[in-house]
């Protein structure tokens, strides 16, 4: 576990909506148009500098070059979109780490931009110090606004479902399960769910109906609802599987690994890989 002087966790997992596609797409939006305001009225690097111009044609000029840092905000954030829908942990200080990266590549370019392009004289250091700060204000305002909005839509989003119930005593032993544009495709008690596995953009889910075992095939990511599902007791324990702790009836030992045994209408297990052993066995501990 590592705390920061604030008290907050930094080994806990990002929350979800930090990698949602749409909030993605909204994080880059909003922060180009930040940029955009912020070079024109505050004209950071110098920019009334650059060219012997009209201000409509430097306003055209500064958010050209301004667009152009942006560009590594897109990069950055398709390759983590894609780093957790390809299931990687994603943690607190992780993500933290990779703003600082962030922020040190478009200060890496405005200082080459200023020095290469626009010739400017001044040092190298006192170049990227200056970009290095103005590039920090660029991202970590839009940043922090972004993200605070993000939180609040969520915890909107999870209020007005439990206020919209009829019957909130049914609701909380049901489980919603939700497509990746948030359209509710299915509702099923806890205590039917068996296991979840995932396949790219699908995920198929596995349960318990009427002395059978059913499926349904949601699009969706395994990913994406282990973060919904965790405080159901539904927990990864495969790159490609999320189980119900709550049905695990056994978990032995085979040639190659362990094997959950599932109490189901009919057979079902799952397997267990090493990099979730622990996890698994430690919650099976304790739903004993």
């Amino acid at each position: 576990m590592i705390i920061n002087e604030f008290g907050l966790d930094l080994s806990k997992k990002i929350p979800a909506y930090l990698t949602a596609k749409q909030n993605i797409v909204k994080l880059v939006l909003f922060t180009s148009a930040f940029a955009l305001v912020f070079i024109n009225i505050y004209s950071p690097f110098n920019v009334q500098m650059w060219f012997d111009i009209s201000k409509l044609q430097l306003l055209l000029y500064s958010s050209g070059v301004i667009l152009t840092g942006v560009l590594v905000v897109v990069i950055s954030r398709i390759i983590m979109y894609h780093a957790v829908k390809k299931g990687a942990q994603l943690l607190i200080y992780h993500y933290l780490v990779w703003v600082l990266a962030e922020i040190l590549c478009m200060s890496i370019f405005y200082t080459f931009y200023e020095l290469v392009i626009l010739n400017d004289t001044r040092p190298i250091p006192e170049a990227f110090k200056t970009s290095a700060l103005n590039t920090s204000l660029i991202l970590l305002i839009p940043y922090s606004v972004t993200w605070l909005y993000f939180s609040w839509s969520d915890k909107k989003n999870k209020i007005l479902e439990l206020t919209e119930s009829p019957d909130a005593g049914s609701q909380k032993a049901m489980i919603p399960f939700r497509d990746e544009k948030g359209t509710l495709r299915l509702s099923l008690k806890r205590s039917d769910i068996l296991y979840l596995q995932g396949s790219d953009n699908y995920v198929t889910i596995w349960y318990n109906a009427q002395n059978k075992v059913a499926r349904y095939l949601l699009r969706n990511t395994l990913k994406k609802l282990e973060d919904e599902l965790i405080a159901e007791s539904i927990i990864r324990c495969h790159r490609s599987y999320l189980v119900n702790m709550e049905k695990v009836k056994l978990i032995k030992r085979e040639k190659d690994g362990l094997l959950i045994e599932l109490d189901s209408n009919g057979p079902a297990s799952v397997p267990v890989s090493r990099s979730y052993m622990n996890q698994v066995l430690l919650a099976f501990g304790q739903n004993q």
